[in-house]
């Protein structure tokens, strides 16, 4: 028996169609997807993790800056002070102009979300990762509850999330590679752990594209790996959560298709959203940089940059910050650029991208917490 796709909805994808299921097959997959992130509790050990992450990145900005650079805060201070008060101003709507084209990015991801709803997760999850180290983690439980009160489905909140990760990860990863290129063109050397970092990070960035692909075109493949799952990591599962065994071949299987149809659908204003937004991004580094005197070639300073978002990847401190800002450093220097602009400018370039992040987020958390909310959201998929 085939089922037709049913009334669509903000977030209610119609019923993908396939085999009818028996009823003991429903309720064991029903078990598999009643797991979800909660909100985490704010407890004495979070308190402590995120001031030790805090801690770490403001020694290494207080101390560790000033080192790399070979410089003082008083001469850091004097480079900042010749940024005036109406270049701050378009550093600011660039800053506010790639927050925004993200979210292109997070409607196609869930389908029916609007594009202030979509920049109120991201700006939410942004601040909730940068204030703690590894919150990336956080960030994405935030996201899902705030997706779930605003009535979306757990499955779809789960393949957007999936698929704009990878798209995030592969936009970054590929950056670093085309930067080495540019910088190759241009006779330079790159530090070699900076080098090393970014070929490792293009490896790895291509093993996910081949792996997302193979998820994306072989249900056959994903349901080899399901039954395998099966045998192997469900009983160790219903061990743990002292309950049935789940089917993670069904749950794969349905989560293959789902991811195939929103990439066929989305990828292109998925992708305008990640490279929207580097872009902007870049042409704000890249002014930042010119304001405080670092004198190089467009296509160095785009090598910084794209060096610098992938070092904020690093999860020993909140959002990177302090190690992306001790790589660019020690980049721009190693080609010329004088030391003191250039941390300048790396610490303006996390103030208006990192920091400025946080009040808007909880401008965002306001937004949503007095906002109208689905009073279908606590319902079973």
């Amino acid at each position: 028996m085939v089922r037709r796709p049913g009334p669509r909805g903000p977030g209610r994808p119609g019923r993908l169609r396939g085999a009818r299921m028996t009823e003991p097959d429903m309720e064991l997959a029903q078990d598999t997807i009643d797991v979800q992130p909660e909100m985490p509790k704010f407890t004495w050990k979070s308190a402590v993790n995120a001031l030790l992450g805090m801690g770490l990145a403001a020694a290494l900005i207080i101390w560790g800056l000033p080192w790399l650079a070979k410089t003082t805060w008083t001469e850091i201070g004097v480079r900042l002070q010749t940024v005036g008060l109406l270049p701050s101003l378009g550093f600011a709507a660039l800053m506010l102009a790639g927050l925004w084209i993200y979210t292109f990015t997070l409607t196609a991801s869930w389908p029916g979300i609007t594009h202030t709803r979509a920049a109120i997760v991201n700006v939410t999850g942004s601040a909730v990762a940068n204030t703690m180290p590894g919150g990336g983690a956080t960030a994405l439980a935030a996201s899902w509850v705030i997706l779930r009160s605003w009535g979306f489905k757990r499955r779809a909140i789960s393949t957007g999330l999936i698929v704009s990760g990878v798209w995030n990860v592969l936009a970054r990863i590929a950056l670093p590679l085309l930067g080495i290129v540019l910088v190759s063109r241009n006779k330079h050397d790159l530090p070699p752990a900076v080098s090393n970092g970014a070929w490792w990070g293009g490896v790895a960035g291509l093993l996910l594209l081949v792996g997302f692909i193979v998820a994306l075109t072989s249900p056959v493949r994903t349901r080899k790996l399901g039954s395998w799952l099966d045998r192997r990591v469900s009983p160790l599962i219903a061990r743990v959560r002292k309950g049935r065994q789940p089917r993670l071949e069904h749950l794969l299987v349905d989560q293959q298709s789902r991811m195939s149809a929103l990439t066929r659908r989305g990828w292109f204003p998925m992708t305008l959203g990640v490279v929207g937004q580097l872009l902007i991004w870049f042409v704000l580094f890249w002014q930042i940089m010119r304001a405080v005197g670092v004198d190089l070639p467009v296509t160095d300073l785009f090598a910084a940059y794209a060096i610098g978002s992938l070092l904020r990847a690093v999860g020993i401190t909140p959002g990177g910050l302090g190690v992306a800002e001790a790589g660019i450093i020690l980049v721009l220097g190693s080609w010329g650029a004088d030391h003191t602009s250039a941390a300048a400018g790396a610490l303006l370039y996390a103030i208006f991208t990192n920091v400025a992040e946080i009040p808007l987020g909880a401008l965002g958390w306001l937004a949503w917490w007095m906002g109208p909310k689905a009073a279908h959201a606590a319902e079973d998929d």
